[in-house]
């Protein structure tokens, strides 16, 4: 089981936070793929830099008209700044690292 990271906890490293935001729809396929593919990308690149909420729409309603979600699943970088917006199951994670601002140094 992997610990949760608060953004206070990453304070200390010279690297970059991570904020992230993930908004699924309940169990469907795409959102538990999503949650996979989008923890194994943050595992690997950033281990012990990033804080991953995930909301279902389902269940926190007000949230996901708050961020004026189109299409699921999302995924929101809030931090570090610029902030991103991903859509779809995080299985390209070329794609993804090039959202989240990651240079995996083979670019």
């Amino acid at each position: 089981m992997i610990e949760p990271v608060t953004l206070s906890d990453l304070e200390s490293n010279d690297e970059p936070a991570y904020e992230l935001r993930l908004f699924v729809t309940g169990a469907s396929i795409n959102s538990i793929r999503a949650i996979a593919n989008l923890k194994h990308i943050c595992d690997m690149y950033i281990p012990g830099r990033y804080s991953l909420e995930i909301i279902d729409v389902y269940q926190q309603k007000a949230l996901a008209e708050s961020e004026q979600i189109i299409a699921l699943p999302l995924l929101i970088k809030k931090l570090p700044m610029p902030q991103r917006r991903l859509i779809g199951d995080m299985s390209d994670t070329a794609k993804v690292l090039k959202g989240l601002g990651i240079s995996t140094g083979s670019e």
